[in-house]
């Protein structure tokens, strides 16, 4: 029982460590301290919840589905282009970037940014519902503990990553740091969104 577990912490950890459009927009509203542990638990309880749904079958449904999956693909593609334009935009932006201006976002337009950075990245979809769903639910009656382990990843992750970064944000007040931040998130956005189109 427990090596299920332990198989489903450590595949859902390695996949979502990766630097994508999700973790590098978490992790700018953490150093912002911009509702970021909103953007956290978004975060988690989506992942959980795709996890969930995936091993429970339904990322087997999805894979059947070559439009939805198209649709996907090129819709994600475009949002994280805008997105990484947004970001690019605040590099050359005369005003200066530190943690008290950002708080100005309301908590709805951070969370509606974190619930499409989510769920218009086609790769949560791969890598939840499909990959981690088609491995968890080989464990039949068991697959449950997989699910478990899998959460545990994800809620420790995002918490990590959010309240680690909440830490620095007071080190990393200089606006050159926040451009140099800015321009990551940009690359980051542009990278997962030229190997949706490549691939």
């Amino acid at each position: 029982m427990f090596e299920i577990y332990m198989k489903g912490l450590l595949l859902s950890g390695g996949l979502i460590i990766a630097i994508g459009s999700q973790n590098a927009f978490l992790l700018g509203q953490s150093l912002r301290r911009e509702h970021h542990i909103l953007a956290a638990s978004i975060c988690a309880v989506s992942d959980v919840f795709l996890i969930f749904a995936g091993v429970m079958g339904l990322g087997a449904l999805i894979q059947g589905q070559p439009l939805l999956l198209s649709i996907a693909r090129w819709g994600g593609a475009a949002y994280l282009i805008l997105f990484g334009f947004m970001s690019l935009r605040k590099v050359f932006h005369t005003e200066q970037l530190v943690a008290e201006k950002a708080l100005k976002a309301s908590w709805q337009k951070v969370a509606l940014a974190t619930l499409a950075v989510t769920y218009l990245n086609p790769h949560v979809y791969l890598d939840t519902m499909i990959l981690l769903g088609g491995i968890g639910a080989q464990y039949g009656e068991q697959r449950w503990l997989f699910v478990v382990g899998a959460a545990t990843a994800s809620l420790i992750w995002f918490y990590g990553l959010t309240f680690g970064a909440a830490k620095l944000a007071p080190l990393v007040s200089s606006p050159r740091v926040w451009k140099v931040i800015d321009l990551l998130v940009c690359v980051a956005m542009w990278l997962v969104a030229a190997s949706l189109i490549l691939n």
